[in-house]
């Protein structure tokens, strides 16, 4: 399986209440789940910065984690940005 990362910004009309966000992010969660099947999360953080959460996925069908990532779009108000990731010791080994 392949290693993906999502990068998301959340839109400030997503939601007023930031304990709003709980069910929001429980909605797209579920939609994911449903649709994406192939898409296994392996480990999401809340992040300052640029970005407001990164998503680490794998999958062995990249047009999952498209859909993944348009859902994140979709239901989730976000925009995302999404890479393509090898672990740094096939990276080396690959060269």
């Amino acid at each position: 399986m392949a290693t993906y990362i999502i990068l998301s910004r959340f839109s400030p009309e997503a939601f007023k209440d930031p304990k709003d966000f709980k069910t929001l992010a429980a909605t797209v969660s579920e939609k994911i789940k449903t649709e994406c099947p192939g898409v296994t999360w392996k480990e999401s953080y809340a992040t300052l910065g640029r970005f407001d959460a990164v998503d680490v996925v794998e999958a062995a069908d990249v047009k999952e984690v498209e859909r993944a990532a348009m859902i994140i779009r979709a239901y989730g108000h976000s925009t995302t940005e999404t890479l393509a990731a090898t672990p740094w010791k096939e990276f080396l080994n690959a060269l």
